[in-house]
């Protein structure tokens, strides 16, 4: 990435990773077990997000690269998620379409962990 892009996106990824920090950290303190599969983070992880300080958090959210990610990089998950046109050749109406694509990202959150 040259300077001045990343002079431009520097605050927005900034403000993002300090946006998703704060949610996870207040997920995982809410309901553990709920936001280690929202987030498709381990047990491990979502300790060490609990200790985290405000100024820990600040200073993680500093960094150059982004926190957050795409969970998954499987083209079915999306095509559900998006119903580019999956709908129609599939026969699924967009709620079933959604819930298949929830269980096939719960199915790999299991396996990862």
């Amino acid at each position: 990435m040259d300077s001045q892009a990343e002079s431009r996106w520097m605050p927005e990824i900034r403000e993002i990773n300090l946006s998703y920090l704060m949610l996870a950290q207040s997920m995982v303190r809410s309901d553990k077990a709920h936001a280690m599969f929202s987030l498709g983070i381990s047990e491990s992880i979502a300790d060490i997000l609990t200790e985290l300080s405000a100024a820990q958090l600040l200073k993680i959210a500093s960094g150059n690269m982004m926190m957050c990610r795409f969970r998954f990089d499987d083209e079915m998950v999306w095509s559900l998620l998006a119903d580019h046109g999956r709908r129609s050749q599939v026969g699924l109406d967009a709620n079933a379409a959604r819930l298949q694509a929830s269980i096939v990202m719960a199915g790999n959150f299991a396996e990862a962990v």
